[in-house]
């Protein structure tokens, strides 16, 4: 459904209020993260708990049984005030499907006022399937089968990138310098320290070619977003909030091609042909046919960075440049703060590190900062429209487009 700038049956919705927890190790619930989070949204929106018509909650499948029943599970530590609840599972891609459902209760006249909340305490480490034998689990299987841990992953991914478009270690490692930059100055960042190129160089080896700082890091955290429908936001006295103007959660296309774990294989193409483009293109290219957009729009974008490899990938994935071209675009600051299109202005999952189902979501808060020239020294000059984009597991697409 495009949209046409503002009215409420047109498919955007309005964020009223944006909040977060800062990432880190703190030791504590997933619960506390986000309800801490969730109490700074409603904060930041003007509204009361008692306001809002339901809640959407991220799941998290590491804390135990609440994290299963999110929606409840916050609702509950917020205080039953019988609004509906829903929680969602997708992985990484959790709080954009939390968002995506958010609006289509919006639109659908479900709720007037929509809280979404994400948080995860994550373990330390890197992330392995959870316990017990499921051989019809792609996950389960490409850690039992192949041994490929996360790390692994991402290194093949920038090997491939390597071998492929002859990007090296040193563009990498000047990802991880542009966004450290960028989380220096973010309060919600885990780390907020700026990172020399010769730093990453000389952080030891964990999947070659990526070494330790190339690769983000697990987390504990929150995020939150107070959603409303265009004519509430007016009623409550926001006539030019940021907008919901797209939300994409697509699917693969059969035959699949490109290897892309957790699946440890491809489709055969005999009997079919291909698609023209890849999984994450079509994520952007959606998002973009249903706001009315192109890439040339973008004043910045906020994307999945579980390594620096992955992040020159989303510039092509989200057609910031040509195959090919993302070390290039990399390296003539197009990329950095102040430059064409900023990417991860906020630090990006290598300040933050990964609070699974609340990063997506975090992706939106730094929108939002950004649009209403909240960002401080991270702020994009004249920001107007912003895209997050990230990937959940098995086939989740994710990215979410706000204007001003």
């Amino acid at each position: 459904m495009a949209a046409d700038g503002g009215d409420g049956m047109t498919g955007e919705v309005a964020v009223l209020g944006a909040g977060m927890h800062p990432w880190g190790k703190w030791g504590h619930s997933f619960v506390e993260y986000g309800v801490t989070a969730a109490q700074a949204a409603l904060a930041d929106a003007g509204l009361d708990w008692r306001d809002i018509g339901s809640v959407v909650g991220a799941d998290t499948v590491r804390g135990g049984y609440p994290g299963y029943v999110a929606g409840a599970t916050f609702a509950k530590a917020l205080g039953w005030q019988g609004a509906r609840v829903t929680s969602v599972y997708a992985a990484c891609a959790s709080g954009a499907q939390a968002v995506n459902t958010a609006r289509a209760q919006l639109l659908s006249g479900l709720a007037d006022v929509v809280l979404v909340v994400g948080a995860d305490a994550a373990p330390k480490g890197f992330f392995r399937p959870a316990g017990g034998d499921r051989q019809d689990d792609p996950d389960w299987l490409r850690f039992r089968v192949l041994g490929a841990t996360n790390p692994t992953y991402f290194g093949l991914y920038a090997r491939r990138r390597m071998a492929v478009h002859g990007d090296t270690p040193e563009d990498f490692a000047q990802v991880k310098v542009k966004n450290s930059a960028m989380g220096a100055l973010n309060s919600h960042a885990r780390y907020r320290k700026r990172v020399t190129a010769e730093e990453v160089a000389a952080s030891a080896v964990v999947a070659d070619p990526l070494r330790l700082l190339d690769i983000c890091a697990t987390s504990d955290g929150g995020a939150a977003l107070v959603l409303s429908s265009m004519e509430f936001a007016r009623r409550h006295g926001a006539p030019d909030p940021v907008r919901i103007r797209a939300v994409s959660t697509v699917t693969p296309r059969y035959p699949s091609t490109v290897l892309d774990l957790p699946d440890i294989a491809t489709d055969s193409a005999v009997a079919v042909e291909p698609a023209a483009e890849t999984f994450r293109a079509s994520i952007a290219r959606a998002a973009y046919e249903e706001a009315g957009i192109g890439p040339e729009d973008l004043s910045l974008a906020e994307v999945y960075d579980l390594s620096t490899a992955l992040e020159l990938q989303w510039y092509e994935d989200l057609g910031l440049c040509a195959e090919g071209e993302a070390a290039k675009l990399l390296r003539e600051g197009a990329t950095s703060h102040g430059g064409r299109i900023p990417v991860n202005v906020s630090g990006g999952l290598a300040s933050f590190g990964e609070a699974v189902p609340a990063q997506a979501i975090a992706q939106v808060c730094e929108l939002v900062r950004q649009l209403r020239e909240e960002a401080g020294d991270r702020q994009v000059a004249g920001a107007r429209v912003g895209i997050t984009a990230n990937q959940g597991l098995l086939g989740h697409g994710s990215a979410v487009i706000a204007v001003r």
